[in-house]
């Protein structure tokens, strides 16, 4: 009990004085697209790309190649996870449970779909802030730019690239990334 309220202290007094305190991001708690809460904790040791994603854009048959890079991938230490956002132009009007049907029906989605969530403004999603903001992930910060935009998140949960949308999941550069040490 001690030890916590020494972290809630420290924390405190950081945010007193204007201090930034980076997180990781296997600190975040979401929600899965059925509900379940899922610790962003247990992708710890894998490099992860987390992508805003939605069913009605221009860029939604990414999904195909986010698809087929994670069965290539995934057995080597490789994630995706996708968090549907209907914060451009409405292109995510659907419940968790229809985008869920339109990504496995169309593309047969395995990767982990969270629930819907908006990746800009005031109701932006912690994971998002956190994705965005310098002053949280202590690398760089970006505005999501469209649906589709890459975060690509080290094995020791550190942010190391942000890709805009129309870079298509398969770009010889994330794939470098992917495959390297």
């Amino acid at each position: 009990m001690t030890k916590l309220f020494s972290i809630i202290a420290v924390s405190l007094l950081l945010q007193l004085f204007g201090i930034a305190q980076t997180q990781s991001f296997y600190d975040f708690i979401v929600k899965d697209i059925d509900g379940n809460d899922l610790s962003l904790s247990q992708f710890k040791g894998k490099k992860v790309m987390v992508v805003n994603v939605a069913s009605k854009c221009g860029y939604t048959p990414q999904y195909e190649q986010l698809e087929a890079i994670y069965k290539k991938y995934n057995e080597q230490g490789f994630v995706i996870i996708g968090f549907p956002a209907n914060n451009f132009m409405k292109q995510e009007p659907g419940t968790n449970q229809e985008i869920k049907e339109f990504c496995t029906l169309n593309y047969g989605v395995t990767f982990p779909m969270m629930e819907k969530i908006s990746v800009k403004g005031k109701n932006m999603a912690p994971v998002y802030q956190w994705l965005t903001d310098e002053d949280l992930n202590g690398e760089s910060s970006s505005k999501v730019k469209w649906n589709f935009q890459k975060y690509l998140i080290s094995a020791d949960g550190k942010l190391e690239h942000v890709f805009n949308p129309q870079i298509k999941p398969d770009d010889p550069k994330i794939i470098a990334w992917i495959e390297g040490e």
